[in-house]
């Protein structure tokens, strides 16, 4: 077989001085060749869906509602379809972590006891070129057992288990609306959505059969089954490219959008040959619902987001759907995530918090998820008692098809069910949350430790756009205070100035301080509303 021919793909190094080391491995002329086809090939239609999501978000505006789709009943109501049966690797799905693919937490995650670990480069993950790149070799050198890490530190040496002990490795590549300006073709950058699952899929698509397991995706930020028929026909090519059997590649897909919601059935069937479940997840649906809904008036203002539990009736009304559709499907129906970070120095306040993590996986279990989601492997045995009070020996409980549920379109958008209202420390805490997540954000890390939690792209998404909202819904507080802006910038002032006590002056200025609390200002407070504050974020980031 000859060589292939030079990729059209030019790497553009905004800083030489970041190069990762061994880039070439992961760059190579092959694999930037398959990139390149994709890319041909792909982006014109990714680039009409998200104009299309632009008309649709328009026709939201006007009408201030959502509903099932009329051209699709059919799809709906067709009983006989159910997606391909899931692989050996992906049937017991009971406990899956999260987190980047920096090289301590590759091995961590593997070793946790979860029985998936999602491979994140995308909230979880500041799409620096070095986080792009060393996220691509760690997994390759996990895959190839070569991958140890020594932390600096405290001198703690960290080494894969047996494999038959791993973590079934999804990995969940950007979402549609990101660019990679370190890939370009023509001058235009690739997406980075192509960029992520191209490099991954070409350099471990055989390798992961060879282990006996396969290609799997977690396909982030889908609003429509039109972008679910995207990504199967990407699917289709990439493997017909590489020479592996079609449905080798499986996709779990996030219905973390509100329009998503109203078409999980749909998505399921575009993908119907290589799905594998959905998944509910909460900070960015309940940023969707804001953002799609943010100039619908009193009914839609949000309260403070940890007042948004998953008991809320709109939030039930979303995960119950959820479940039925995946079972009604023969598809796994994975929850949502527990994002504590346990505290080893405070006994009662972690006794306290565990309680609520396993409250939450009592909940999911019982109402008959198949899985759910924690941030860090000190919750992997909590979540997995909850799993396993109820499937047992069972990898799942898909029999459990849930045909009491019923959800109507107007329940989900019943944002007005809650009796919570926005509070003033709700503005506080978003603005502080907002600030720290997009400074760490800014140097490069994606998944941040904020007072207690693990916080992720769509935590700073939540807390602009409930900025946004109740600034632009003149919402009154408890103590009698309107948001306005003024009135943020205040609070977001004292905030910065409260960061530079708590740092020290060293610290502040060698941070990224003063851009995140300007970019947060920016994106929480500008009239033309910004669809996703990591678009002017990525102009920063070094």
């Amino acid at each position: 077989m000859s060589a292939p021919a030079p990729s059209p793909l030019a790497i553009v190094e905004v800083d030489p001085a970041h190069t990762p080391e061994r880039q070439g491995e992961v760059l190579t002329d092959a694999a930037l060749a398959f990139v390149a086809e994709l890319h041909r090939r792909f982006t014109p239609r990714r680039d009409e869906l998200l104009a299309r999501r632009a008309e649709r978000r328009a026709e939201i505006a006007r009408t201030s509602t959502l509903d099932f789709l009329p051209e699709t009943a059919q799809i709906r109501a067709d009983d006989s379809w159910k997606v391909a049966e899931a692989p050996a690797a992906l049937n017991d799905r009971r406990v899956e972590i999260t987190g980047p693919t920096d090289r301590k937490m590759t091995i961590n995650a593997l070793n946790s006891g979860a029985r998936v670990w999602l491979a994140d480069f995308e909230d979880a993950s500041a799409p620096t070129w070095e986080n792009v790149v060393g996220g691509q070799l760690n997994l390759i050198d996990a895959y190839e057992r070569r991958i140890d890490f020594t932390d600096a530190g405290s001198g703690k040496s960290y080494a894969l288990k047996p494999a038959e002990e791993l973590a079934t490795v999804v990995m969940r590549p950007r979402g549609w609306h990101l660019e990679e300006r370190h890939l370009q073709f023509e001058g235009r950058p690739v997406p980075g959505a192509l960029v992520d699952f191209g490099l991954y899929f070409f350099h471990n698509a055989k390798r992961l059969l060879s282990l006996g397991k396969g290609p799997y995706f977690y396909l982030p930020k889908t609003e429509s089954h039109l972008e679910a028929r995207l990504w199967n026909d990407i699917f289709v090519f990439a493997q017909d490219y590489v020479g592996i059997p079609q449905g080798t590649v499986r996709a779990t897909v996030l219905i973390e959008t509100i329009t998503a919601a109203y078409e999980m059935e749909e998505i399921l069937y575009e993908l119907r040959d290589h799905a594998s479940g959905l998944n509910a997840g909460r900070w960015d649906y309940l940023f969707s619902i804001v953002k799609n809904f943010r100039d619908g008036g009193a009914k839609f203002v949000l309260p403070d987001r940890n007042a948004v539990t998953m008991t809320a009736p709109f939030m039930r009304a979303y995960t119950e759907l959820l479940v039925r559709t995946c079972h009604k499907r023969g598809a796994h129906a994975i929850g949502g995530m527990a994002a504590f970070i346990p505290n080893r120095r405070d006994p009662e306040a972690n006794e306290k918090a565990l309680a609520k993590v396993k409250n939450d996986k009592d909940r999911e279990a019982g109402d008959g998820f198949d899985g759910s989601w924690v941030a860090h492997p000190d919750l992997v045995p909590v979540a997995r008692a909850s799993f396993d009070a109820v499937l047992g020996d069972k990898p799942h409980q898909k029999d459990r098809l849930r045909e009491d549920v019923s959800v109507s379109a107007a329940d989900l958008i019943a944002i007005d069910t809650l009796d919570a209202k926005p509070t003033y420390q709700g503005l506080i805490d978003a603005v502080q949350v907002g600030t720290r997540y997009i400074e760490a954000w800014l140097r490069g890390l994606g998944a941040v430790a904020i007072f207690g939690l693990m916080e992720d792209a769509a935590t700073a998404e939540i807390s602009r756009s409930q900025i946004w909202q109740w600034v632009d819904a003149g919402v009154v507080f408890e103590n009698g205070q309107k948001a306005t802006a003024d009135l943020v910038r205040k609070i977001a002032a004292e905030q910065l100035a409260a960061i530079r006590t708590e740092v020290g002056e060293d610290a502040f200025t060698s941070g990224k301080w003063q851009q995140a609390h300007d970019l947060l200002l920016k994106v929480s407070l500008d009239a033309d509303y910004a669809e996703f504050l990591t678009l002017p974020a990525y102009e920063l980031l070094g």
